[in-house]
């Protein structure tokens, strides 16, 4: 799995897994509230630069990506730029799913009321097999593609339905870590991008 040459080293405890996610997303949290503005507008630029230069991206038709939160690497702007040339199609949360559906523009988004995530309001379902190339967050991620989510699991739900897909992890550098604790139906990403 290619990633970038950079790591942050992180030592998993024998605390047990659930203190350990806990431990890794205490630590992120810290991290990025170190990180400005313009460094995280800087470094989403590089990481998207990086994704517009894969052919597998190129040659995708239909692309599964979100609109971040102010905690995540900052996806509007590359949203917004492909949405004329390609499908693209952001998660939406119902009960304990993510429903997949297509972004028509920032008009057709609106604030969740659980998570406050700007989702689409209106837009067709999108069948999850017929996603090319899915941009996926993470609070981190490690060399063998491994994810630690929030902690809801509406990825580990959505990942394993994405069986056509490219999966690309997205992060800045310090999400990038030496290990992650796994179950066995986590399912990694294909390639982590992160600046």
């Amino acid at each position: 799995m290619p990633v970038n040459n950079l790591s942050i080293f992180f030592v998993v405890s024998n605390m047990g897994q659930n203190e350990d996610k806990k431990q890794i997303r205490r630590y992120i949290r810290e991290f990025k509230l170190t990180l400005s503005y313009q460094e995280a507008k800087i470094k989403a630029q590089l990481v998207f630069a990086e994704i517009e230069s894969m052919d597998q991206f190129m040659n995708a038709r239909t692309v599964l990506a979100f609109w971040s939160l102010p905690d995540e690497i900052d996806t509007h702007d590359f949203v917004i730029k492909w949405a004329a040339e390609k499908r693209m199609v952001l998660p939406v949360v119902v009960g304990n799913e993510l429903e997949l559906r297509c972004y028509k523009g920032i008009e057709y988004l609106e604030k969740s009321s659980g998570f406050g995530i700007m989702e689409p309001k209106t837009g067709d379902l999108v069948d999850p097999a017929t996603i090319d190339f899915a941009i996926i967050p993470g609070v981190a991620f490690d060399r063998q593609g491994n994810r630690l989510g929030r902690g809801k699991g509406f990825y580990d739900r959505t990942l394993p339905k994405l069986v056509n897909a490219v999966k690309v992890g997205v992060a800045y550098e310090f999400q990038l870590i030496d290990s992650i604790p796994v179950a066995e139906h986590d399912i990694p990403v294909d390639i982590v991008i992160y600046n």
